[in-house]
């Protein structure tokens, strides 16, 4: 078989799920491509257990928060063929009210934590997911730290002033 790359991935992809793959890019020559949540777990699922594209590894389950956006939050799957030595970044966009996706759990035993921490920290609804509760940050804690509503640093704040820097 002829070495997978980046072109051959998507070919498959866009065969596949051709009205679902949008916002085709290769930053950095990292594949990267959007989809929606409804079609999420069945693009894992075809990445996973196609006989030539093998990424059975899940490297990172993240999210990235956009506010000035309609959709707010970006869910971040990076997947990895060991086989064939690609990787590839999937991105989901969703709605800042009721951010939610279906659970990568049933593929990946290891979306678990990383689940939980995306969860934790952007407040990402995993939905069907085994134990979704806070990881890293008390349980009553009632923000989202990585959510960017609300300003660095107090403007007001003495230590922060210039002068105190020789500017």
């Amino acid at each position: 078989m002829a070495k997978l790359d980046n072109q051959a991935v998507l070919q498959r992809l866009q065969d596949r799920f051709a009205e679902h793959i949008q916002n085709i890019s290769e930053p950095y020559g990292l594949l990267t491509i959007e989809t929606d949540a409804t079609h999420i777990l069945d693009v894992l699922e075809f990445l996973k257990t196609d006989d030539a594209l093998q990424f059975g590894y899940l490297t990172d389950i993240t999210a990235v928060h956009y506010p000035d956006l309609d959709k707010e939050f970006a869910v971040v799957y990076h997947v990895h063929s060991w086989v064939n030595n690609v990787r590839i970044r999937i991105k989901v966009f969703l709605d800042g009210k009721y951010p939610a996706i279906p659970t990568a759990t049933v593929l990946w035993d290891g979306a678990n934590w990383m689940e939980r921490e995306t969860y934790d920290f952007f407040g990402i609804q995993f939905v069907g997911h085994p134990d979704l509760r806070r990881i890293l940050n008390v349980d009553d804690m009632e923000v989202f730290p990585m959510r960017r509503e609300h300003p660095l640093e107090d403007p007001n704040k003495v230590d922060k002033k210039d002068y105190f820097f020789g500017r």
